[in-house]
């Protein structure tokens, strides 16, 4: 396999077992002494496609051989295959007849980069956010159960996302159901258990074998007669289960455990998934897994190769040569920030829910590590650590993307908002997210924490007010969030001095003609300028939408033919919908043209082509002003003409 990127072919590698698999029906076809050929051509076109176009890299790359035992011993679609989280369902994808597409992975009209309903009946349950593959294989197994059919239900997780509440809320009911399922934890980051080798595959494999299960339940029925024999028989079988196997955690919920054992020997995963597809009530094998197997660079560093850019030639002149280096990310000046805050106030503690690499928080987590708490997979958790330590008078800031902070939303408003905490959210991938889509798109935090009593929200349109609004937000006694994009943004120097900006108070940054002015929410401020100037309009960047500028709604109300309100971010529940109320709540009857995202799901594609396709660059805000201003005027009327 190859080593370096350099080594990855740009022409598509020699499959030919491979090329006659459209299905997994015609995988089930073959012989099982074939299955290792289909593992490594599997292999080889992951790596190939995903070089084409980018895209989650890792994950996939370390679930080859368990993807092709599931596919090859489960008669899938029939039987469900849920897969938790998702970033793991490319080589899926490859053996589910989506071959040919996945160079579109991630690219608007092509192939979603998770699991989706919508795109293949092989897509049992779409995921994007962690540890719902239980709790939704356990629904599929109690319908089953109900409909009487004899479906066989599979969830496939990672320790990461067995870290989550869900995932043991889900366990603890399938053991109390009796349900017929098999989870498989997928351990690839050996967060959970150290103790593998020979002696515990094998043992897997007798645990896992039809003549053990036979003889345990015979004994079981033999022995119950003399408690204190089957008491001897089972305390036994845990202490020879305990030599091999991390704790007898999963024995005691109530689950039969198998495990662990190499998730990479295909031939032990065919014999064990084998033996445990037909037993009866919830079992658990655990495998351990290599991220990104086959490739040296990703096994290495899996947490950087996770996921990848599309792979090109490299150029040292010409119009497609490197550009210079773009500006910082909004991540990366949050956690500059942090690390500036962290150095003046001792009281600081940052706390994020696993996403410490994509928060921006490396360099706090090793200079401050006595004030760094990861909390895995745990928003609720990571929501009410932090009004704990607000209890105490620490300084709590919670680093969280949006689309996971919906998942603390209980403990946002009962634990933070109800009880006025002083807790300073920093809410990473506002907006559009791009090639992740619909399930990491950031476009619903407003609306779910401008109607919390207490909260104040900040809206930063560049780099440097992001830093500003970062310290006032600190600064306030209270609860309170700056929500900032995922990406880089227009290059604005960044001051070192930290300032702390008034809440509630816009700025004013042209004054245009009558006709027209823009109340700009944060980072589409760019987009908004070029329009101003097209339509010579007054433009305000509100920086707050929580509290609003009252002063500077009314003043652009009094003096205009149109306001415009711009956000990225649903237009139901939004910034707009703010100045709509306090318009309505003050009788100003000034027509408005709310521009933000529609009452739908955006999916995946380019972050520029969609905010495009949604009206939301400056020809997109400069035509629906022209349009409205024309209603305004009615028919006949003419419009002054802006500038093209």
């Amino acid at each position: 396999m190859p080593k370096t990127f350099d080594q990855i072919p740009l022409t598509p590698p020699a499959t030919p077992l491979l090329d006659s698999l459209e299905n997994p029906a015609a995988l089930r076809a073959l012989e099982e002494y074939q299955l290792e050929q289909v593992a490594d051509e599997l292999r080889a076109s992951l790596l190939w496609s995903v070089g084409q176009s980018g895209g989650h890299f890792g994950a996939g790359l370390g679930v080859v051989e368990l993807t092709v035992a599931l596919h090859y011993l489960y008669q899938t679609p029939f039987d469900r295959l849920v897969w938790d989280v998702g970033h793991q369902c490319y080589p899926h994808k490859i053996l589910t007849g989506r071959r040919q597409q996945l160079t579109s992975i991630r690219q608007q009209g092509g192939l979603s980069g998770f699991p989706k309903r919508s795109e293949s009946e092989y897509d049992t349950f779409g995921v994007g956010h962690s540890s719902t593959s239980i709790s939704a294989a356990l629904g599929m197994a109690l319908g089953a159960q109900m409909s009487g059919e004899d479906r066989r239900v599979v969830a496939v997780i990672g320790d990461g996302a067995m870290t989550a509440g869900q995932a043991f809320e889900a366990l603890n009911h399938a053991a109390h159901t009796r349900a017929n399922m098999l989870v498989i934890l997928n351990d690839n980051n050996m967060s959970i258990s150290h103790n593998v080798g020979g002696l515990a595959t094998h043992f897997a494999r007798i645990w896992s074998s039809k003549t053990y299960i036979a003889l345990r339940e015979g004994g079981k029925k033999v022995l119950s007669s003399v408690p204190s024999a089957w008491d001897f028989v089972r305390r036994t079988e845990e202490s020879m289960k305990n030599m091999v196997s991390p704790d007898a955690l999963f024995e005691s919920i109530g689950f039969n455990y198998i495990g662990p054992m190499d998730g990479h020997n295909l031939r032990e995963l065919v014999q064990t998934i084998g033996n445990m597809r037909d037993l009866e009530g919830p079992q658990l094998l655990h495998i351990y897994t290599t991220k990104g197997k086959g490739f040296a660079p990703a096994e290495a560093d899996p947490v950087g190769y996770h996921a990848i850019n599309k792979i090109e030639p490299k150029k040292t002149s010409g119009p497609d040569a490197p550009t210079a280096p773009q500006g910082p990310k909004y991540q990366d000046v949050f956690g500059q920030w942090l690390c500036d805050m962290a150095a003046e106030d001792p009281r600081l503690v940052a706390i994020t829910p696993a996403m410490c690499e994509g928060s921006g928080m490396v360099a706090f987590s090793k200079q401050f590590p006595e004030r760094f708490h990861d909390v895995a997979i745990c928003e609720q958790h990571a929501v009410t650590l932090a009004a704990g330590l607000a209890c105490e008078r620490q300084k709590p800031v919670v680093a969280i993307y949006s689309t996971f902070l919906q998942r603390g939303y209980d403990q946002l408003i009962h634990d933070v908002a109800l009880q006025n905490l002083d807790v300073t959210f920093g809410i990473d991938r506002a907006g559009l997210v791009g090639e992740d889509g619909a399930t990491h798109g950031g476009v619903f935090d407003l609306g779910y924490m401008r109607c919390l009593p207490n909260m104040i929200i900040a809206a930063p349109a560049d780099e440097n007010e992001c830093r500003q609004l970062l310290y006032t937000c600190y600064e306030h006694e209270g609860p309170s969030a700056v929500r900032y994009p995922r990406g880089t943004g227009p290059g604005v120097p960044i001051e070192s001095h930290m300032q702390a900006l008034v809440p509630g108070q816009a700025r004013l940054l042209r004054e245009g003609s009558p006709e027209v002015a823009i109340l700009s929410f944060g980072a589409l401020l760019g987009a908004a300028r070029e329009a101003a100037d097209r339509l010579d309009a007054t433009l305000y960047d509100m920086r707050w939408v929580k509290p609003l500028d009252h002063d500077a709604i009314r003043q652009a109300a009094g003096r205009h033919t149109l306001l415009v309100t711009l956000e990225d971010h649903q237009v139901m529940t939004g910034a707009g919908s703010a100045v709509n109320e306090f318009l309505a709540t003050e009788s100003i009857m000034t027509p408005i043209l709310n521009l933000g995202l529609p009452d739908t799901f955006i999916h995946h594609g380019k972050r520029d082509a969609l905010l495009a396709q949604q009206g939301l660059d400056a020809d997109g805000i400069v035509h629906s002003a022209r349009e409205r201003l024309a209603v305004i005027a009615g028919p006949g009327a003419s419009v002054r003409r802006s500038t093209p």
